[in-house]
């Protein structure tokens, strides 16, 4: 168990305990995971998922993945504070959505340099072919999105 600091010869409680109001023991669950000087991480997931899921949520997992779980909880509490409908899931969508916009400029630009590399060269040997060259090469390094389906 993590100290979270000393207070007269005794450990001060771990966030947790201290925000529920109890006594912190050397077996608690919540102590190394929620450390008494980051209040913030507990009280949103508190919030959201309750003292009692949380706890039953670690206590099912092997020690080695608990604290992913509760970086992951963390995340989705203050995603669900900040949008409670939607939490991690609007967060992506808005994500995605940026992400599928600015693929769509960068496709347009990349049409405007042919345009203009065919209107600058328009008697170097073959404009179609110099342009399909360049259109591939837009294909091959664009990429799809790793969201879409």
């Amino acid at each position: 168990m993590k100290e979270s600091g000393k207070k007269h010869g005794t450990m001060s409680p771990c966030a947790a305990c201290k925000l529920l109001r109890r006594r912190c023991g050397q077996d608690c669950v919540f102590a190394p995971y929620f450390p008494a000087d980051e209040p913030y991480k507990f009280a949103s997931v508190h919030k959201v998922f309750g003292a009692s899921n949380v706890n039953k949520m670690l206590q099912e997992l092997p020690e080695h993945q608990r604290s992913d779980a509760v970086s992951s909880m963390v995340y989705e509490a203050n995603a669900r504070v900040r949008d409670p409908v939607y939490g991690c899931v609007g967060a992506i969508s808005s994500l995605q959505q940026q992400i599928d916009s600015l693929q769509t400029q960068l496709a347009l630009a990349q049409a405007e340099v042919v345009h203009m590399r065919m209107n600058q060269f328009p008697s170097t040997s073959d404009p179609v072919t110099n342009s399909m060259d360049i259109m591939v090469d837009h294909q091959t390094n664009m990429g799809e999105s790793l969201w879409s389906c």
